[in-house]
C-alpha cells in the first residue's frame, strides 16, 4: 500500500533547516512519507555535518508517479544547484508540479531569503505560492491549537497598512478563516478582530474601525461567529484571548509579537484557502546559529504533526 507523501523544500541551504529537520524525525511524531526537494549534493552535506543515519532514498522524478510510498520513509528528488539565484524557485516549481498533478496535498517549505527569492514581486512566500495557484482569497493563518492569528495585510509597511484595509480584504479574511477551520479541523471557529487604531479610537474624521470594520462584523450576523472590533492592547489579554480560536489583526506585528509571545515555538504558518495545505515553520534562516546544533525543531515538528494528521 502506498500512502501520501510530504513534500518538504527545505529553502536557503544558508540555514538551520536541516538541523532542526533531522532533530524533528527523531522526535518520532509522524507516519507520512517524506520527499525532500533539494540539491543532492547539499542534502549529502548536511547528512554528513549532523552525522544522520537513517536511509534517504533518491528518487527519479519522470518516474515518480508509478513509485509506492511508505510510512516513516524520507526520500529526496535531486534539484539542480548550477543557478543559485533561481535554485529555490526550481524547488518550488518541482513542488507545484506534482501538486497539481496529484500525488499529494501537502507541503512544507523551509525559511526562504524573500528579497533574494521572491525579487519584491510578491510580499512574501504567501503570496508567491498563492499565485502560483491562480488563488485570490487566501490568509496567513499562524495556528496554534490553543490560539490561532491571522494579519489582514502581511509584510506591509505600517504606513501602506491604512491603505488596504477595505470591507472587501476584512470579509474574504474571515470566510477564509471559517470555511478552513471547518473542513480541516472540524469546528466552527469563534473569531475575534482587533480594530486598526490604539483603543479602535481615531482622531480623525474618518474612523476605520467604525466605518469598516464594524459594519463587515455585523454582515456575518448569525452567519460565522465573529465579534469585534476588539482594542489590540487588550484581546490578548488571558480572560479575553480564551473565548477565542482566532484572532484577526489588521497588520502583521499587531498579532504576531503577542502570538509569538505567548506560544514562542509552538505555533506553524499555515497559507488557507489554496487547493492543498502548505505549512511551513515559524522561523527564518537563522544564520547566526548555523553549526551550533542548538536551534530548537518544536516548530517543524508540529508542522509535520498537523500535516500528518490532515491526509
Amino acid at each position: 500500500m502506498s500512502f501520501r507523501p510530504i513534500l518538504i523544500i527545505p529553502g536557503e541551504k544558508k540555514s538551520i533547516f536541516f538541523e532542526i529537520f533531522f532533530k524533528s524525525l527523531n522526535a518520532k511524531v509522524f507516519t507520512s512519507p517524506l520527499i525532500l526537494i533539494c540539491d543532492k549534493k547539499n542534502l549529502i552535506k548536511e547528512i554528513k555535518k549532523y552525522k544522520f543515519n537513517k536511509f534517504i532514498e533518491q528518487i527519479n522524478l519522470r518516474k515518480i508517479h508509478s513509485k509506492k510510498f511508505y510510512k516513516k520513509k524520507i526520500y529526496a528528488i535531486h534539484v539542480n544547484n548550477k543557478n543559485p539565484s533561481i535554485y529555490i524557485n526550481d524547488c518550488f516549481k518541482v513542488a507545484f508540479k506534482l501538486i497539481k498533478e496529484g500525488l499529494t496535498q501537502k507541503m512544507i517549505n523551509g525559511p526562504i531569503n524573500k528579497t533574494k527569492t521572491l525579487k519584491k514581486k510578491y510580499l512574501g512566500v504567501t503570496e508567491f505560492v498563492a499565485k502560483s495557484f491562480n488563488i485570490n482569497k487566501f490568509a496567513m493563518l499562524i495556528y496554534n491549537k490553543k490560539l490561532s492569528v491571522c494579519p489582514i495585510t502581511t509584510h506591509l509597511p505600517l504606513k501602506l497598512v491604512a491603505k488596504k484595509i477595505t470591507k472587501k480584504i476584512v470579509k474574504e479574511k474571515i470566510i477564509v478563516i471559517d470555511n478552513f477551520y471547518k473542513k480541516h479541523l472540524g469546528i466552527k471557529p469563534k473569531i475575534a478582530i482587533t480594530g486598526l487604531n490604539p483603543h479602535c479610537e481615531s482622531v480623525l474624521k474618518f474612523n476605520e474601525d467604525n466605518k469598516i470594520i464594524g459594519p463587515v462584523i455585523k454582515s456575518f450576523k448569525n452567519k460565522i461567529n465573529v465579534k469585534g472590533p476588539f482594542p489590540a492592547d487588550t484581546i490578548f489579554l488571558k480572560n479575553n484571548r480564551k473565548k477565542f480560536d482566532v484572532i484577526i489583526g489588521m497588520y502583521h506585528d499587531q498579532v504576531l509579537t503577542p502570538i509569538k509571545t505567548l506560544f514562542e515555538y509552538e505555533a506553524i504558518n499555515i497559507t488557507i484557502g489554496l487547493p492543498f495545505l502548505r505549512v511551513t515553520p515559524d522561523h527564518g534562516p537563522n544564520e547566526k546559529m548555523i553549526g551550533k546544533n542548538i536551534s530548537n525543531p518544536i516548530s517543524l515538528i508540529r508542522s509535520l504533526e498537523f500535516l500528518d494528521k490532515n491526509d
